[in-house]
């Protein structure tokens, strides 16, 4: 089964991300593909370039990159939504005349077309709210 994932929660602020990432591993695991997973609100902080969490709490920016690296899972990250939070590529911040960049790889800016693509090509899509 193509499983599909909306994390609307922060990283630190909420349990939904942290429970998307456990999720998303459980459903490898049980041999089923996850090909995306769509940021969203507060979402989009899993992203962030410049997290740096204290070593004793999991790094989830690292642990979704990983997830990436070892599925090829697509990481899409809401461009609104991140544009609103401060979170620009670097295609982005030379666009708006910004001089770093907060958001790279694997992680890609996108537009609600996407998740509504990822709804409608999936088996399921799971949604993770705060």
């Amino acid at each position: 089964m193509r499983y599909a994932l909306l994390v609307q929660g922060g990283p630190y602020s909420s349990q939904a991300a942290h429970s998307a990432l456990r999720f998303a591993r459980a459903v490898i695991a049980r041999g089923h593909r996850l090909d995306t997973v769509f940021f969203y609100h507060d979402g989009v902080y899993n992203a962030a370039r410049l997290s740096a969490p204290p070593q004793d709490e999991p790094h989830l920016g690292d642990a979704w990159r990983s997830l990436h690296d070892e599925h090829g899972t697509e990481l899409l990250v809401c461009i609104a939504a991140g544009l609103r939070r401060g979170l620009l590529d670097a295609r982005e911040a030379a666009r708006h005349g910004k001089e770093g960049h907060s958001l790279e790889a694997p992680f890609e800016l996108t537009g609600l077309g996407q998740l509504v693509e990822a709804g409608l090509s999936h088996d399921r899509l799971v949604t993770f709210s705060p």
